[in-house]
């Protein structure tokens, strides 16, 4: 297959249309420089203009007009490093992030900000390079790496260098000093389930979750979701990932049966796992049968959707209405659909831009509680590391579809 049939469709239409610049190799860095390429460029500005004129309009970052950048302006730029595999076992999904990415910068239309992909090839050591990298070529602000090891090794070179990192782990340990994580954390989740379930009179809160890393972060989110919004600390009962989820709804049932039971109980299983939890909870064992909560893996499940035993179920997770723009422009650059992670690279991607933009050249400064509008719905970066995120409710309600109970509303400058 020659390169020109191998690219995607819109790149194929307008190659003709551009005549491409030479690229200026710099040392130590890749040679792939986004505002350098132009028929990339010029490719984008077409792409995102033609997809504004769809329907729904897509969600900007920062409200702005898309302002397509001159390939052939002498401009000082200010470097903004991507940490992403774009080697090793995932690499394919780096390479759909660094999509996203070029999509967010294009889109801000900023000509002053460069962006600077590096490998980090999936691996603690490699992103603690590529991050030591970065700094050292004069990397302003750090999106990435993906993973928590990763982001945890190269935090470091980006602290000493006073570069803020917007991490895409969702593992809100990793925050702070400097470092936000922009993945969907259970927190977020988790306290936004429960404040609709308190809004309609659930106050004492069951947890049932696998005794792994998620399920503990999870039952942690409900300790704080409950102190957050007033409400008694949970009944916690964490079971084996593969053991009897029988025994462990009856465990629950025994711990509340002095109160009278869960007004509802947090289930932190996916798939068939979560299926058997809430057939045991129908089965019997409460003096009420409490209602289900959940998290954004549910979302994608229709074998839940489906299950009548998960009927009135309650769970968080991005709201749709945002995601249809930016699943269209990306789709109409390169021909493929993105996956629900490839989003958060756009949305670090797009604060990243507006960060370091505007041609100040001093170190950014993030975590003033701005409100960003990204691909997965309205951000706030808060002091400390604390990223909260507008999410919209969703139930199950025998339709074979989730059906969506409240939209997202953005975060308070408190986060709230």
């Amino acid at each position: 297959m020659s390169a020109t049939a191998a690219m995607p469709r819109p790149l194929r239409l307008l190659r003709s249309l551009v005549r491409p610049l030479p690229l200026r190799p710099r040392p130590a860095l890749p040679a792939a420089r986004l505002p350098g390429g132009a028929a990339r460029s010029l490719v984008l500005a077409l792409v995102v203009a033609l997809a504004a004129c769809a329907p729904q309009a897509p969600p900007r970052y920062f409200g702005g007009p898309f302002r397509g950048p001159d390939p052939y302006a002498q401009v000082p730029r200010t470097q903004v490093a991507l940490l992403l595999p774009l080697s090793g076992g995932n690499a394919q999904l780096g390479r759909a992030m660094l999509n996203a990415a070029q999509l967010a910068l294009f889109e801000q239309g900023d000509r002053t900000v460069e962006f600077v992909p590096l490998d980090t090839g999936g691996s603690p050591s490699g992103a603690a390079a590529a991050a030591r990298t970065a700094v050292s070529n004069g990397a302003r602000i750090i999106v990435g790496p993906l993973t928590a090891s990763e982001t945890s090794a190269a935090a470091g070179a980006a602290r000493a260098a006073r570069a803020p990192m917007l991490a895409l782990t969702n593992d809100a340990a990793q925050a702070g000093g400097g470092v936000w994580t922009l993945g969907i954390t259970p927190q977020q989740q988790v306290e936004r389930a429960m404040q609709v379930a308190a809004a309609t009179g659930a106050r004492r809160i069951g947890v049932l979750a696998p005794d792994d890393a998620f399920g503990r972060r999870l039952a942690q989110a409900a300790r704080k979701a409950a102190a957050d919004l007033d409400l008694p600390q949970p009944q916690i009962v964490m079971h084996a990932p593969r053991g009897d989820m029988a025994h462990a709804v009856r465990q629950l049932a025994d711990a509340t049966a002095a109160v009278g039971g869960p007004d509802a109980v947090l289930i932190g299983s996916s798939g068939e796992r979560a299926r058997q939890a809430a057939a045991a909870i129908a089965s019997g064992g409460f003096a009420t049968r409490p209602r289900l909560l959940g998290h954004a893996l549910w979302l994608e499940d229709e074998s839940l959707a489906r299950d009548p035993a998960m009927e009135g179920a309650l769970f968080a997770a991005p709201d749709p209405s945002a995601r249809s723009g930016f699943v269209a422009r990306y789709l109409a650059a390169f021909d493929e659909q993105p996956s629900r992670i490839v989003a958060v690279a756009y949305d670090a991607a797009g604060i990243a831009a507006r960060a370091a933009g505007g041609g100040r050249g001093a170190m950014p400064r993030l975590g003033d509680g701005e409100l960003f509008l990204g691909a997965d719905g309205p951000i706030r970066l808060l002091p400390g590391g604390q990223v909260a995120r507008g999410l919209a409710v969703f139930t199950f309600d025998g339709s074979g579809e989730p059906r969506l109970v409240e939209s997202a509303a953005p975060p308070g400058p408190a986060g709230i």
